[in-house]
């Protein structure tokens, strides 16, 4: 099944994001090629592509996972965690409508 991990930035956080971004998004790869990774990306805390040093409000990740435990505890592992860039995350069931 599909679920959402949602996931908020502390304020002040981006340099924490940056410098541990490599590391976040190597766990994502890995779902990538294991073709479970729907969609992932970060909120830009203004509108645009490159929100400079506005920075971001957090991130959406949408993955499959055997079940709601599983996804709780690959999101609990995510690098911004121990970096302390996220405030808060939400895991929850995701079912894709379209496209």
């Amino acid at each position: 099944m599909l679920y959402a991990i949602i996931s908020e930035d502390k304020p002040d956080s981006l340099q924490r994001r940056k410098n541990t971004r490599p590391f976040h998004l190597a766990r994502l790869q890995v779902l990538q090629n294991e073709g479970r990774l729907l969609l992932a990306g970060p909120h830009p805390a203004i509108d645009s592509d490159d929100p400079g040093e506005a920075g971001f409000t957090g991130s959406l990740v949408v993955a499959e996972f055997d079940d709601l435990q599983s996804a709780r505890i690959w999101a609990e592992a995510d690098p911004y965690i121990e970096a302390d860039v996220y405030a808060n995350v939400t895991v929850k069931p995701f079912r894709k409508v379209l496209p």
